[in-house]
């Protein structure tokens, strides 16, 4: 056995992930369907005006403004209707004094004409006289041509994520693809003996892979994409060999390992090839977590155990994957409940409590490190910090919500 030499705080930790992480500069070319949820990677200006013309605003009729001053109920103006414009046609008449033309949501204004009166305020007892309840000031129920944009304008910066919104933006100009910044793929490696896939038999003394698909889950989930590696086993030459592999992506995440063991040995591959930052984190659970770089590419050591795994790839991974996909920070959800029961925490360690939520109470859900469970029947957790050591039943907790 190697015991650890001595562990890092939690915020130091953090520290040392975020002095090393460089966001991706790979760019790549995707269409609108494609777009949501990634990063735009180049500036986008306006090469025409949105909307392209004047449109009517809602259905009605298109009129001079000063035709209609003084209408009322008792008094309404009398108006000749020239024409019938819908959407996608373009009008032949030119609307002149005591002239207007009937017209619908989103058809394309007539000359002569600088209003809409709204349907609801007129009436047409006659073929062609219309008779107009409301007055209507000039520029009014009309979304005027480069309203919503204007040629030239800058749309949308480079960095901005995309959104329903923000791709709605981009198809009004036209666009059917845009660059965006490529994810950070990320290798992950369930090293281990004990491993087996899930779906093969059991031998004695083995356990299915669990991490793999739960790293995998966080990943994809924080601007990633996750590539799985088979499983290597306990030696040198195969660990070696697959972290040689793994490096073809930007990032390497590998689980078991990074504990104190005889046969712990990943680390040794990890420094004899690039260099490790840090071994140990005074964190519970998680402890055993490891973060390094090799040829300048990022690698994170995760614990072995199911819950202290899925854990730290929430606490540290996460956000560095967001940083590397140049997402903004993720915003937490937290409920502040009072506690079900007391818990005793471990002294001089950060602990991560999960719990789940019942009744509007925070039940404590966290049962070992190494029980999925922990983190599976949970709803949120609760952060202790290292230099508290009880938090009594019905002490107000800050619930974070998974």
């Amino acid at each position: 056995m190697r015991p650890f030499q001595k562990t890092i705080p939690l915020e130091e930790a953090r520290a040392i992930i975020d002095a090393a992480i460089r966001p991706i500069d790979r760019v790549e070319r995707l269409s609108l369907q494609q777009a949501n949820g990634r990063v735009l990677a180049r500036d986008v200006t306006s090469d025409a005006d949105v909307p392209p013309f004047s449109r009517a605003a809602m259905d009605g009729y298109a009129v001079r403004a000063e035709d209609t001053a003084g209408a009322s109920r008792t008094e309404p103006r009398r108006l000749q209707c020239i024409e019938k414009v819908f959407t996608g046609q373009l009008p032949l008449q030119t609307v002149g004094q005591g002239q207007c033309t009937e017209i619908a949501t989103g058809a394309p204004m007539p000359a002569g004409a600088d209003a809409v009166v709204m349907v609801e305020d007129t009436s047409s007892d006659e073929a062609v006289t219309i008779r107009v309840f409301a007055p209507v000031t000039p520029r009014q129920n009309i979304g005027w041509q480069g309203a919503d944009i204007r040629k030239g304008q800058l749309v949308l910066l480079s960095g901005t994520p995309l959104n329903a919104s923000r791709i709605g933006a981009l198809a009004a100009l036209g666009f059917t693809d845009v660059e965006v910044f490529a994810k950070p793929r990320v290798a992950v490696l369930s090293t281990g003996n004990e491993i087996v896939e899930p779906g093969q038999p059991l031998a004695p003394g083995q356990v299915y892979d669990i991490n793999r698909f739960t790293v995998s889950a966080v990943v994809a989930d924080n601007g990633g994409t996750p590539v799985a590696y088979r499983t290597a086993v306990d030696t040198l030459d195969d660990l070696s060999r697959a972290v040689d592999e793994c490096l073809e992506q930007d990032v390497l995440v590998f689980s078991g390992g990074s504990s104190v063991g005889e046969r712990d040995l990943i680390l040794d591959v990890i420094a004899a090839k690039g260099e490790v930052l840090f071994h140990g984190v005074a964190v519970k659970p998680g402890k055993p977590t490891a973060f390094g770089r090799i040829a300048g590419k990022l690698v994170f050591g995760m614990p072995g155990y199911p819950t202290s795994c899925l854990s730290n790839a929430y606490i540290l991974l996460a956000p560095a994957l967001r940083r590397m996909a140049r997402l903004p920070e993720q915003i937490i959800r937290s409920l502040t409940l009072p506690l079900a029961a007391r818990i005793v925490s471990a002294p001089g360690r950060h602990q991560f409590f999960t719990v789940r939520i019942e009744h509007a109470v925070a039940v404590p859900a966290f049962k070992a490190s190494g029980d999925i469970t922990s983190m599976s029947r949970a709803d949120g957790y609760i952060e202790i910090p290292a230099d508290v050591d009880v938090v009594e039943e019905g002490t107000l907790v800050d619930v974070k919500l998974f």
